[in-house]
């Protein structure tokens, strides 16, 4: 299973945030030039992750981006459930549906791989993902240069 970019990014803006907290909360600009994504990107994964209650976003002065108590402890195998949605690993009714589809076995076995994988990320959290050593590393790249 692959994840999509779009989750892959989120997963990544949440750890950002997560390791912000005594620092001046970051702008979607600065969190997409760090997790080296585009922009618009950046953008449209922030305001999904505020919709969903996990982030905070304010504009202007003294403004950024901060993680919720929600997006804190949020289940991983949650969150990529919800940025995935429903879709099965293999398509088999599309356009043109498999010939095995009524006798398939393979599709639940693909299925059953894929709950097993969201249940092994169902116990890590967003600050679990941040625990040393990644958190001083996040920290480290996302660092503002020296104002002057």
């Amino acid at each position: 299973m692959r994840l999509t970019r779009f989750t892959d990014v989120a997963l990544r803006v949440l750890m950002r945030l997560a390791v912000a907290e005594d620092r001046e909360p970051p702008t979607t600009r600065e969190v997409a030039a760090t997790m080296r994504v585009p922009y618009t990107h950046a953008a449209k994964v922030v305001a999904r992750l505020q919709r969903l209650g996990l982030l905070d976003a304010r504009r202007g002065r003294g403004g950024g981006l901060t993680l919720t108590p929600a997006g804190r402890s949020a289940s991983i195998g949650s969150l990529v459930r919800e940025l995935e949605g429903p879709e099965e690993v293999v398509e088999c009714e599309g356009d043109t549906p498999c010939p095995l589809r009524s006798a398939c076995r393979l599709r639940g076995a693909l299925r059953e791989a894929r709950d097993a994988f969201y249940a092994t990320l169902d116990p890590i959290t967003v600050t679990d993902l941040v625990a040393s050593p990644t958190g001083p590393l996040l920290l480290g790249i996302g660092s503002r240069p020296p104002a002057g």
